[in-house]
């Protein structure tokens, strides 16, 4: 225990006035485990020959005392500035830009730097960039679908934030958005408009795990609204999924007086769609998006929308970063979305 204390004791600040700690090393862990340094390797780099409840010991202590694999040796960054791992679905989607500008700027208001990369929509690249771009920062950032204990061998002893996932976690940081929340609000705001067909076009989600159509279905039961899972329509997340949907919502349900749409993008091309079809947003049928696209502003009508602060999710994940960097595991940071009732409602 001495040595623990001697080694959380070693905190300082930057020359830059950031909350730092000096590098524990890799040997700090294998005393404080009682193990051998190779042991402390094998268990980091996810090596075979070790046991697993070693393993899991090893990386508990590692995480205990903030250690990161050295990524100095390599000549990959700066020592004295503190880099952090961003890591997001689709740079491609008008949604990620704004999130990551939020942590450029609050990493700058730190003096950190950035390093971002992109699973391209694919969970299968997640646990590969976790590991590859956690050992050249000193913290990570994240967008990821995978539990923790999926997560925990590709992490190592990286602090690491992770952004809307919507499942809990002991272990790592969370930045939460109420997804729920703004399904219900934007559900309400229909239903009070007089609303009861309604369609919803949905998209299979890269983390948060389904939420937007459980809460749908869950509010049309609620008021017994004559809509089933006949009435969810799922497509691409892009223009022309939203138009394919809003295209097969129409045609399975003529009736069909109001659509939700999963995000701004998808709505997009939804009121595109619609006005190839002739029908008429708002008088014909209502629309309704999610997450405040900035895009969004430029459309005609302007898009009802649930506003979500990307920016502010990007400063929250960052804040979450300072915490861990601090040795503290902070609760969860929760941003709610915001109903923005415009022209095509």
């Amino acid at each position: 225990m001495a040595g623990q204390r001697e080694t959380e004791d070693r905190r300082g600040r930057d020359s830059l006035g950031a909350r730092t700690a000096k590098r524990v090393t890799l040997r700090d862990v294998a005393e404080a485990a009682g193990v051998s340094h190779q042991t402390v390797s094998r268990a980091i780099n996810s090596k075979g020959e070790i046991d697993p409840e070693t393993r899991r010991r090893v990386l508990d202590v590692a995480r205990r005392l903030r250690y990161r694999p050295s990524r100095f040796a390599r000549g990959l960054v700066n020592p004295e500035v503190v880099t952090v791992g961003l890591i997001v679905p689709d740079v491609v989607n008008p949604y990620f830009p704004e999130f990551m500008a939020g942590v450029f700027a609050a990493a700058d208001q730190r003096g950190w730097q950035v390093l971002v990369a992109s699973t391209e929509n694919s969970r299968d690249r997640e646990l590969t960039l976790v590991r590859s771009l956690g050992r050249q920062v000193d913290a990570l950032v994240a967008y990821l679908s995978h539990p923790d204990a999926q997560l925990e061998p590709y992490v190592g002893g990286v602090p690491l934030v992770i952004v809307d996932r919507g499942l809990d976690s002991s272990t790592y940081a969370l930045v939460k958005v109420a997804t729920a929340d703004g399904v219900r609000a934007g559900m309400r705001h229909l239903i009070d408009r007089g609303h009861r067909r309604i369609g919803m076009i949905d998209c299979e989600p890269v983390c948060d795990p389904l939420v937007r159509r459980r809460t749908f279905l869950e509010v049309a039961e609620e008021h017994a609204l004559p809509i089933d899972e006949s009435w969810v329509v799922v497509e691409d997340q892009s223009l022309d999924g939203g138009a394919a949907a809003f295209e097969a919502l129409h045609t399975a349900h003529p009736d069909l007086t109001a659509v939700f749409a999963f995000n701004d993008l998808v709505a997009i091309g939804a009121l595109r769609a619609a006005r190839r079809l002739g029908v008429r947003v708002p008088d014909d049928c209502a629309l309704v998006g999610y997450d405040g696209l900035s895009v969004t502003d430029l459309l005609d009508p302007p898009l009802t929308t649930l506003h979500l602060d990307k920016r502010r999710l990007g400063e929250l994940a960052v804040h979450q970063v300072d915490q861990l960097l601090a040795g503290e595991l902070p609760p969860p940071a929760v941003l709610t979305p915001r109903l923005n009732v415009r022209g095509t409602t």
